[in-house]
């Protein structure tokens, strides 16, 4: 389906949203080792965003994953697969979803995860980042805003820009350097 891009100012109702959509997936998840993230434009206060929540449900190894989708499907989503992002499954909702959403399944310090979190809490604290991104995604929602897979590509340079600046800032803060030594994981 390809439904409109549409970019509103930020909703201080989206972390309560992602509390009902994690309070919703909790009986599915009961006894399988995970947390739930909130990540996204949604996650980060002030940032003008597509009104859809993002959720990472975040297991501790590719052994799990399986487990994780079984238990995603009894909740009614349906697997899609990594749609093209190794390390990121992604599900379609199911039809009594609370609110619009995308849920993944991702290992702990993956790739996918590693660039979910480190543009989340980059754009927290970064405000000339978070604005300046918040302004090329208001101008992609008005020029492509008949073609949402158009605008999610089109915004691809400058979030890969905003993870690269994100993970040289937090290898500088840890006292080493983006190419020496970095495994592209994050601690646990």
């Amino acid at each position: 389906m390809n439904s409109p891009a549409e970019v509103v100012e930020y909703d201080p109702r989206w972390p309560l949203w992602f509390t009902e959509i994690h309070t919703r997936l909790m009986p599915y998840l009961t006894g399988l080792p995970h947390r739930v993230e909130h990540v996204g434009s949604t996650s980060v206060p002030g940032l003008a965003a597509k009104p859809i929540i993002d959720l990472d449900v975040v297991v501790p190894s590719a052994e799990v994953v399986p487990a994780a989708i079984e238990r995603l499907a009894a909740a009614g989503y349906r697997h899609e697969g990594d749609q093209g992002i190794p390390g990121r499954e992604a599900f379609a909702l199911p039809p009594d979803a609370v609110h619009y959403h995308h849920l993944y399944v991702v290992v702990d310090g993956n790739k996918a995860h590693r660039d979910h979190v480190l543009l989340r809490d980059h754009l927290r604290t970064n405000a000339a980042d978070r604005e300046r991104y918040a302004a090329r995604k208001r101008e992609l929602a008005y020029l492509l805003r008949t073609d949402r897979p158009a605008y999610v590509d089109a915004k691809g340079a400058l979030v890969e820009e905003l993870i690269a600046s994100a993970l040289s800032w937090k290898c500088i803060k840890a006292g080493g350097s983006p190419t020496a030594g970095d495994s592209g994981r994050t601690g646990a």
